[in-house]
């Protein structure tokens, strides 16, 4: 079994911080953690042809 990378943000935090920075009435302050937490995330796999 392969240890997770620390510092990684789960993809659940992910999802929540993508809909807070598109929410125009969250506050700068949410707005500044939440492109924290996506700057964090893993990348998305890449799907197979």
């Amino acid at each position: 079994m392969t240890k997770k990378k620390t510092g990684t943000t789960s993809p659940r935090v992910a999802k929540k911080a993508s809909e807070l920075l598109s929410n125009p009435k969250s506050a700068a302050k949410v707005k500044s953690v939440a492109a924290s937490a996506l700057a964090n995330a893993a990348d998305k796999p890449k799907q197979k042809k």
